[in-house]
C-alpha cells in the first residue's frame, strides 16, 4: 500500500467515526479485514471484526460525542501511525467507573499494519493518566514537565 493510501485509510477511519455511532461501525467493514486484531488501550486485544464492532459499540455508549483530531500521520511501508486527540463527554460507565458527565480530551496515538487496502492489526494508546485526571478519578499533580 502507497503512503498516499495508508495516510488515506486513517483518515476515512477518523471523519467517519467522527460522524457518530453509526457511521463509525459501518465503516469497519470496509475497512478492517474480517480476522483483524486491535490491540485496545485497555491493554485487551479484540479479534475479528465482529468483536471489533462490540467493542466500538461499547465506546460510543460511554462517549457518545466521541471525536478524533489527526495531529498527525507518518507512513512507512505497510504501517501508519496517527497521532490524535481524542474528545468526548462520559456519559455512561467507563471501566467501572460510573458516568460523570465530564468532557475529556487526550492525545492518543495508533499504529496500523495494512494489508491488502485493510487494517490488519491495530495497536492504540490513550493517554490514561490524563483521561483519569480529567474524569476526577485520579488527582492532578502540581508538577510541570
Amino acid at each position: 500500500m502507497s503512503a498516499k493510501g495508508a495516510r488515506a485509510l486513517a483518515r476515512r477511519y477518523y471523519e467517519q467515526c467522527n460522524k457518530g455511532k453509526a457511521a463509525a461501525i459501518a465503516v469497519l467493514d470496509e475497512l478492517c479485514s474480517s480476522d483483524i486484531v486491535w490491540h485496545s488501550a485497555t491493554g485487551q486485544d479484540i479479534r475479528g471484526l465482529d468483536a471489533l464492532k462490540k467493542s466500538h459499540s461499547a465506546a460510543y455508549a460511554t462517549f457518545p460525542d466521541t471525536h478524533y483530531t489527526i495531529d498527525d500521520t507518518i507512513v512507512e511501508g505497510d504501517k501508519a501511525v496517527t497521532r490524535f486527540t481524542f474528545s468526548g463527554t462520559h456519559k455512561g460507565e467507563f471501566g467501572g467507573i460510573p458516568p460523570t458527565n465530564k468532557k475529556v480530551t487526550v492525545w492518543a496515538i495508533a499504529i496500523v499494519l495494512a494489508a491488502n487496502g485493510k487494517f490488519k492489526e491495530v495497536w492504540e494508546r490513550y493517554d490514561t493518566l490524563g483521561w483519569m485526571q480529567e474524569l476526577g478519578i485520579v488527582p492532578k499533580s502540581g508538577m510541570r514537565g
